[in-house]
């Protein structure tokens, strides 16, 4: 692809390193940025800015969030003894769409997969086992996408965890195999939610 600028070769390099964005489809967007009056630049590169820089971790559930306690967390009427067990945000938020669930998270990080060097140490599980050892929780949901690395992460969880007065459930298989959460129907999520299984049951299949 040969370019008439130098910097406009820049910027594009530049949008194409996000996931899932071409060559052609960043030169589209960078083009799209330069007809925009300079202010809505401005407005975007500010909110980039400021969300790179203050954005925080919520202390209990590692949800991305404003303050030291995401509102879900600070929220007091969220059940605190039920944890749905999740990858990133975006399954948070495709499970909030729901209306369907009234407990709280705790946010991996990431799945096991010893393919791409991600193992247990690089994600959220010691501080999610420390909860279930506190007592202070009575039910851990494992709602990770029905693929390989999800169901590993899934039963190497519920290891570290068998031994606790604990009940250990997975979302219902509405959700397709191979499928991740965010891309679930928000009816189909919600009946997954609501009509869980015991983990153990799942591993029988």
């Amino acid at each position: 692809m040969d370019f008439s600028s130098k910097l406009l070769e820049n910027a594009v390099n530049e949008v194409s390193r996000l996931p899932g964005i071409g060559k052609r489809t960043a030169l589209r967007l960078v083009l799209h940025l330069l007809k925009q009056p300079k202010e809505s630049t401005k407005f975007l590169t500010e909110a980039l800015n400021v969300m790179r820089n203050e954005i925080k971790t919520c202390r209990k559930c590692h949800n991305i969030s404003d303050t030291i306690l995401c509102d879900i967390c600070a929220n007091p009427k969220r059940n605190t003894e039920i944890v749905c067990v999740v990858e990133d945000i975006r399954d948070v938020m495709a499970i909030e769409n729901t209306a369907q669930y009234k407990g709280v998270y705790h946010v991996l990080g990431g799945k096991i997969s010893p393919i791409e060097g991600i193992g247990p140490q690089n994600l959220q599980i010691e501080s999610l086992v420390e909860k279930v050892r506190s007592g202070e929780v009575k039910e851990l949901i494992f709602a990770l996408s029905s693929t390989m690395e999800g169901d590993t992460t899934n039963f190497y969880i519920y290891k570290q965890v068998e031994k606790y007065d604990i009940v250990t459930s997975t979302i219902a298989r509405g959700i397709s195999v191979g499928d991740e959460l965010e891309f679930a129907d928000e009816v189909t999520l919600g009946r997954s939610i609501i009509n869980r299984i015991p983990f153990e049951n799942s591993l029988k299949g």
